[in-house]
């Protein structure tokens, strides 16, 4: 819990999907159930996938997406517990297979250590989630007590509707 309010503290990771123009949806149902939001995003969601100026002013704090330096403090506190919304194919692949190589990876990779609940709803299309290492980074997620939402491709249906994309179900997932 941060110090300042005594308030759970929520770390949201975010990754280029389409679907990530709406993840104030989630920070949004993040506060009202009076969580303090921190956000993460991949480098290439950084750019355009989502309103960072409007992600930032709702939750008071800069989106982090670089690594600080060794000498600058953390900018948020340790996480009570982590969401990846959207997760995408190929941050599930690298962060099942340990691949750091981004902040955003590295902090659900580390995420694991601290033993905090995780969820992650994934936004991958079919073709992708019929690749083999998908789905065994699936299974070594949810070996590693990551807990996750139903699949969502992102695809419309017969009548050109996409489906809802249940953001409120990640929190339902680490407050079980």
């Amino acid at each position: 819990m941060t110090e300042q309010d005594g308030k759970p503290f929520l770390y949201v990771v975010v990754c280029a999907a389409g679907i990530a123009a709406e993840v104030s949806k989630l920070i949004t149902a993040a506060q009202e159930r009076d969580w303090e939001v921190g956000v993460f995003a991949t480098p290439v969601a950084m750019n355009g996938f989502f309103d960072t100026a409007a992600v930032e002013a709702q939750t008071g704090r800069r989106i982090r997406s670089a690594w600080r330096t060794p000498g600058d403090p953390r900018p948020f506190p340790p996480p009570d517990a982590v969401v990846v919304a959207p997760a995408t194919f190929n941050t599930v692949n690298k962060w099942a297979a340990g691949l750091a190589d981004t902040l955003a990876v590295a902090t659900l990779c580390e995420a694991y250590g601290l033993g905090v609940p995780i969820a992650a709803l994934p936004c991958v299309s079919d073709a992708l989630a019929a690749h083999p290492a998908y789905h065994d980074s699936l299974i070594r997620l949810r070996g590693m007590g990551v807990r996750f939402g139903e699949p969502y491709s992102g695809e419309a249906d017969e009548d050109g509707r996409r489906p809802e994309f249940r953001w409120e179900h990640a929190l339902d997932l680490v407050e079980r």
